[in-house]
């Protein structure tokens, strides 16, 4: 085993495996820009590196992803970042729907989208909370295997938003319970998500790390073409009935939802933060 630990999130390698793992355990691994753009870097190493043949996504601690950080000490939002996803301008030093308009479509639907693209199977390994933002991660991965412990929310439609950037709902779940999910945000266990597909297993919790590298080792006996190949094939099947097409426009009613909050709430969440989400029942 080849360790290298970066923060916020670790990279190592178990034979022809690549386990990224995001690592900001006490805040329930809330993705800020930070962590966004250490992910991007992790990916194209395991991308780069020719011993690995598959790519397994980790959340450290009880819990995959509680989602975006929208009120960490170490939140970053404001900040710039060198761009890897898209060619819009800095949001840092613009304002309003300019700057979040920018800023989300670089660190959400555009990291979400290179991401899927991976040309290696990525398989996420999810414990816990599987929230928000971090139905995204889960989301962008070919396969999902889950703990008997995890659910899975998209509560912003308290924001008065209509889901999460990468709005994969209808896709990864039939249309009326993903209306469901969101008109109510309310947590769906892995049992029922496996169900209805979105996850492939649900496997105990004490076994699942050692089950999803066990069956991304299996896959990466696979000649490393033809799993390129396949993996683009069902991408462009899930295109073709939409997908794409559909990401970019619920994404800009996400933003007209922000903007309407702007003018008519303290703020372009709807007043709502990590405390105010809780007492709503996230």
């Amino acid at each position: 085993m080849s360790t290298a630990p970066t923060e916020p999130v670790r990279y190592e390698t178990r034979g022809p495996v690549a386990l990224i793992t995001m690592d900001r355990p006490a805040y329930r691994n809330a993705q800020n820009s930070a962590m966004t753009y250490a992910l991007d870097r992790a990916f194209y190493r395991a991308t780069d590196d020719d011993a690995v043949g598959t790519v397994v996504l980790a959340g450290a601690g009880a819990h995959f992803s509680a989602g975006h950080d929208i009120g960490t000490p170490e939140r970053d939002a404001h900040l710039p970042f060198d761009r890897a996803a898209g060619l819009w301008w800095d949001h840092s030093d613009k304002k309003g729907a300019e700057s979040r308009y920018a800023r989300e479509s670089e660190v959400y639907l555009g990291m979400c989208r290179r991401w899927r693209e991976l040309p290696k199977p990525v398989l996420a390994c999810v414990q816990g909370a599987c929230v928000a933002g971090g139905l995204m991660l889960a989301w962008i991965c070919d396969l999902i295997i889950a703990a008997e412990d995890a659910f899975f929310a998209d509560p912003v439609v308290r924001m008065g938003i209509p889901g999460v950037e990468y709005f994969a709902h209808p896709w990864v779940m039939p249309p009326r319970i993903a209306k469901e999910f969101l008109y109510t945000g309310d947590r769906m266990s892995a049992a029922r998500a496996y169900e209805l597909g979105m996850v492939n297993r649900v496997v105990p919790r004490d076994q699942l790390l050692d089950h999803t590298v066990e069956l991304a080792t299996r896959i990466a006996g696979q000649p490393r073409m033809g799993l390129a190949l396949t993996k683009r094939a069902v991408n462009q099947a899930e295109d073709l009935q939409g997908l794409h097409t559909g990401l970019d426009s619920v994404f800009g009613l996400h933003h007209l939802a922000h903007a309407h909050n702007a003018e008519t709430s303290r703020d372009a969440l709807g007043g709502m933060d990590i405390r105010a989400m809780k007492e709503a029942g996230s």
